[in-house]
């Protein structure tokens, strides 16, 4: 009876070690290559950079997560395909979906997105009311998920500008702390009808920066008028 009970405990043993082997096998045959691993991380990071919100000027840095050598994968006969559930296309972080087809297999790839925007921004401590010159503001690469206001991309588009707040050494110049066009001063209408254009003297009733509405007094025929902001003391009209 003893040498009975000894082999059946041997038997489960053996068959014990049988099956951790098996397992352990099959686990290194399906596991993923360096190869395959930096394939669909590269697939990953092709997608997000492709259709990441970005403008031409901007710094883009797409990274993909690390991947767990132990997933199913294997030499793809096809081109590795990337989608991803996600609508927001300006987010810093994105999961994409990596698929081989044939093989049937897919893989879920975080990816984390830096974006750097150039920004106008001021190089020294400035008061309000001071004329923005040259020499004041310079572009600089900003991190988009520090800065998600509106500001200038261009140093021509503040230069003669004037200050409406204090702005700190290093900050980010707003729409909102200039008037390129300044209430109660004078501007150049621009009216534009075809190919002619008619200018004359204003008078700005509130401020407003390039691309806005402000309201205007023609000095001429004291007429109030609706414009658009298009340059430092400058508004068109369009008849």
């Amino acid at each position: 009876m003893q040498s009975i009970s000894k082999c059946r405990a041997f038997c489960r043993n053996f068959g014990k070690t049988i099956g951790f082997c098996s397992f352990f096998f099959s686990l290194l045959c399906s596991a993923a290559t360096e190869e395959q691993i930096v394939a669909i991380q590269s697939a990953a990071q092709d997608y997000v950079t492709e259709t990441y919100q970005a403008s031409i000027n901007d710094k883009l840095t797409v990274t993909a997560a690390n991947i767990d050598s132990r997933i199913k994968a294997t030499d793809c006969p096809v081109p590795l395909t990337a989608s991803s559930p996600s609508n927001n296309r300006s987010s810093s972080n994105v999961t994409v979906l990596v698929e081989c087809e044939p093989d049937n297999w897919r893989v879920y790839v975080p990816v984390r997105v830096s974006l750097l925007r150039p920004l106008v921004t001021a190089n020294r401590p400035l008061s309000r009311g001071e004329i923005v010159g040259n020499s004041d503001i310079s572009i600089s690469f900003v991190e988009q998920r520090a800065y998600r206001r509106f500001g200038f991309n261009q140093v021509n588009q503040v230069v003669g500008a004037k200050l409406k707040q204090n702005i700190r050494q290093g900050d980010v110049i707003e729409k909102g702390d200039v008037c390129v066009v300044c209430r109660n001063e004078s501007v150049v209408i621009k009216a534009v009808k075809g190919g002619l254009i008619i200018t004359t003297k204003g008078t700005a009733l509130s401020d407003g920066a390039p691309g806005e509405q402000v309201r205007v007094k023609n000095n001429k025929s004291n007429r109030i008028i609706n414009a658009i902001v298009t340059g430092i003391a400058e508004v068109t009209v369009n008849f």
